[in-house]
């Protein structure tokens, strides 16, 4: 048998490293899947239950790994459901490959059954590349192209490939004018600023009395000179949740996350520091910033489109942020006076004495607080667990209770903010380190959403990998409960039952039902129990724990607007609302009068 250009894709595929394709087969793609098959132990097929959760998938490998993430779909209806994912990884500076399968060249342009403008659709999210191979020979060039801009971009591309060129006959371009004639390999670059421009850099940070720093994802891996600059700048250190990872909780002057999500001590810092050092972030939320004008800003980011747009920077440095900070270090000096540091490190331990206080167990309405289980859930992870959060209140409670300690992975969706990537990136954590613990924490609209059924793909592969243990922790409180408290804060709104309600389902029985472990948790004193029951599992494990709609996850700071909004949906409401709303005063007594409750 002769070699296709699907078989040429695949070896090319192999040379460049990849080694998993998440996706989902049809017709429009069978001569790729073909040429996979043909590839055995060298390119593994993971088959989702959706393509939008191979896009998920691919992400979730890319930010895990910092490999290139790879999906598959057919044509048409296949190729549209990648969109959702691959929006979150462009959205988040992921490196990923869509390939996607296309109707016949022959029969573009005659309303084929499945003939999308495939081109046109993909535009946007992979705009750095997008290309349809319709000869053979183009494969090389195009996949080299694709892998190597998503590497260097950081960012999303696709190669659509029609579904008789899959099958035709791999040939190489001649050499002649007008080919191609492309190779493998990508070196990242150590991209440094100037020498003049980091010292002046410098020159701001020493002058600087109140130093606070920003990091996120791309400081992820750079945590040791995160931790060294801020030791000598006797700065304090916030992280964007993309960046959770890069610095250990334990870290007494690193006040935690920040922004709607965050912690007080972030909010203070910020609110009194006379210098910001942003590195590797693209946070949006500027009102969680110092003012424009109080503070001199410093900024490092790889991106310059992303640099200076959040805060008006003296000074905006292009960069890799382990080697940019690495070249900084010397420059600055070890500021004596710590007081300000002292600041932090106490508002820093006051919060987690507060945080402790919130997560004892205690039930709300005959539901269990969500607090308590993920502080549980946090003393029970092993210290290479691999970690994802949903979107949702899920995301409130892992910023806040679970402490990330060294050697640890996590991610969420950030800029997307899209529901339904927990699962897949937990399932994708498991296909890049078999060997290691992956907990997802979800909300049970998103488990309903895409997750439940992702659980099927979990038990499809579980036993193929080193450690079994993939735990999901839902919070099935029967209510889409961020939505539900943002239109109480930002609109005035009481809860939209018809919009906010979701189905009640026992989690925990669906994973008996197809051979997982179920856990359910139905009030506070269980939770123990029940996390060390999830650890000790041979096999993928759902913990259903039934919890309360009506714990408020609060931001660090309540605006004059939101608690009016609040106090109008309350009026509105108050057999619905009263609870949360109590609760969210008491905890808002205990931030300002900590110890005291």
């Amino acid at each position: 048998m002769k070699a296709t250009a699907s078989d040429a894709l695949c070896d090319r595929l192999i040379q460049w490293g990849v080694k998993i394709i998440y996706g989902y087969p049809g017709d429009g793609i069978n001569g790729f899947l073909g040429a996979i098959d043909r590839r055995g132990d060298e390119l593994r097929f993971v088959q989702t239950r959706h393509e939008e959760m191979a896009s998920f998938m691919a992400c979730g490998h890319a930010k895990y790994t910092g490999e290139v993430g790879v999906c598959m779909a057919t044509s048409g209806p296949g190729a549209i459901h990648l969109l959702n994912g691959l929006y979150d990884a462009k959205l988040d500076h992921q490196p990923v490959v869509a390939i996607v399968g296309q109707t016949f060249v022959r029969a573009l342009g005659g309303d084929f059954q499945q003939e999308v403008n495939l081109l046109q659709l993909f535009s946007d999210v992979a705009g750095s590349y997008c290309q349809q191979v319709n000869t053979p020979s183009a494969i090389r060039h195009t996949i080299d192209r694709a892998i190597r801009i998503a590497k260097a971009e950081r960012t999303v591309t696709c190669v659509i490939l029609p579904a008789d060129v899959q099958d035709m006959e791999a040939v190489e371009q001649p050499k002649k004018s007008h080919t191609i004639h492309s190779g493998v390999g990508f070196w990242e670059p150590r991209v440094i600023p100037a020498r003049e421009d980091l010292q002046h850099a410098a020159d701001i940070l020493n002058a600087g009395e109140r130093v606070a720093m920003l990091v996120g994802a791309g400081a992820l891996g750079a945590g040791d000179e995160v931790m060294a600059v801020a030791e000598q700048l006797g700065a304090g250190v916030a992280k964007a949740l993309l960046g959770k990872a890069s610095v250990p909780d334990d870290v007494p002057y690193c006040t935690g996350s920040i922004g709607l999500l965050g912690t007080k001590p972030s909010w203070d810092m910020m609110q009194e520091a006379d210098t910001l050092l942003m590195v590797g972030s693209s946070f949006p939320y500027s009102e969680f910033l110092p003012t424009s004008g109080q503070a001199k800003g410093v900024q490092i980011d790889r991106a310059p489109r992303m640099l200076s747009i959040r805060y008006p920077m003296d000074i905006a440095l292009v960069g890799d942020a382990k080697a940019t900070l690495t070249e900084l270090l010397p420059l600055l000096r070890r500021k004596d006076d710590r007081q300000w540091r002292a600041t932090i490190e106490r508002n820093v331990a006051e919060w987690w004495h507060e945080m402790d206080a919130l997560a004892r167990p205690g039930d709300l309405g005959g539901r269990i607080k969500p607090q308590a289980l993920f502080a549980s859930l946090s003393r029970h992870l092993p210290d290479n667990a691999v970690l994802s959060a949903d979107s949702g209140t899920a995301a409130d409670w892992y910023a806040r209770h679970v402490r990330i300690r060294t050697g640890m992975k996590a991610s969420l969706s950030g800029n997307l903010a899209t529901m339904g990537p927990a699962v897949p990136y937990a399932i994708a954590a498991k296909f890049a380190f078999p060997d290691r613990v992956a907990v997802a924490m979800v909300g049970d609209g998103a488990m309903q959403m895409g997750g439940m059924a992702e659980m099927l793909t979990a038990k499809k592969y579980y036993q193929t990998w080193l450690d079994p243990r993939l735990i999901v922790l839902i919070l099935n409180n029967e209510d889409l409960n961020q939505v539900t408290w943002e239109q109480r804060a930002m609109e005035g709104n009481p809860r939209f039952q018809a919009s906010q309600s979701v189905p009640a389902v026992s989690y925990a029985d669906w994973a008996k039902l197809f051979g997982l472990t179920g856990i359910r948790v139905e009030s506070s004193d269980q939770i123990e129990d029940a996390m060390a029951e999830a650890f000790r599992s041979d096999r993928p494990v759902i913990i259903d724990a039934v919890t309360t709609p009506d714990e408020a996850p609060l931001p660090p700071h309540v605006t004059f607007e939101q608690a009016k909004a609040m106090a109008k949906a309350t009026i509105a409401d108050p057999s619905d609302g009263i609870a949360g709303a109590k609760e969210a005063i008491v905890e808002k007594l205990r931030e300002v009068m900590p110890h005291r409750h």
